[in-house]
């Protein structure tokens, strides 16, 4: 019996990672900042890494140390949960902060990985809206009316208007406004993450003030509330 098969170690894990991404030992060598003999060493289980090593190998390459020890080979069956929500904007958790007023749908559903959320967009310059904002996970934004301008934190703002798009990573910080001419704009948004506190997460950007816990912790249906801080 291949025990190595069966128990998939910290080289073949690296090496399956590297392989998948197209790598070179010496591009991962270069990505990681850890010498390709090193590296060369642990995926032949010549020698491990140690938890600092692990900790930059996981966020120069921007995954989660879970993420190193995961065989991409295993694969499971799908549990069928039958979740379902419908969703409407008078069942929706409403936040008004500075910049957006915000509808977050189907909040009965607790531990979401993916949360849709309509809003309206109300700044109207990146100086009015602030500073650019950051969390797990990735998010598509669909423009129903208006059009709005996407900051982002490598790239160009970029103009869009209803019928487009934009996907974007959300650890890279970002902000929407309307664009020149649009006094307001609306937006259906999906942010998705494998946190599963990506509710608790995107709630805690907008502060602390009358957080609706209730509706969100409990699952019960949601109740208005106003809020006054930017995001």
């Amino acid at each position: 019996m291949d025990t190595k098969a069966d128990h998939p170690t910290l080289g073949s894990l690296l090496r399956s990672l590297r392989l998948r991404n197209r790598w070179t030992l010496k591009e991962m060598s270069q990505r990681t900042g850890i010498p390709v003999s090193t590296l060369s060493k642990v995926e032949h289980d010549n020698l491990t890494l140690s938890y600092d090593k692990l900790v930059q190998l996981s966020q120069r390459l921007n995954i989660r140390i879970s993420e190193l020890f995961a065989d991409p080979s295993a694969t499971s069956e799908p549990a069928v949960t039958a979740r379902r929500s419908i969703g409407s904007t008078d069942l929706a958790v409403r936040v008004n902060t500075k910049n957006y007023d915000y509808h977050y749908l189907c909040p009965e559903l607790r531990r979401k990985r993916m949360i849709p959320i309509l809003t309206r967009i109300r700044a109207k310059s990146a100086e009015e809206f602030g500073d650019l904002v950051r969390h797990s996970g990735e998010e598509f934004i669909y423009v129903l009316e208006g059009r709005i301008k996407v900051h982002t934190e490598f790239y160009d703002p970029v103009v869009l208007a209803p019928g487009e798009s934009i996907y974007l990573d959300s650890n890279m910080g970002h902000a929407y406004v309307t664009a020149d001419g649009c006094e307001e704009a609306t937006v259906l948004g999906v942010c998705s993450s494998t946190d599963e506190g990506l509710m608790e997460s995107l709630m805690s950007l907008h502060g602390d003030a009358d957080a609706p816990a209730t509706s969100l912790d409990l699952g019960r249906p949601a109740q208005r509330s106003k809020r006054t801080r930017k995001r």
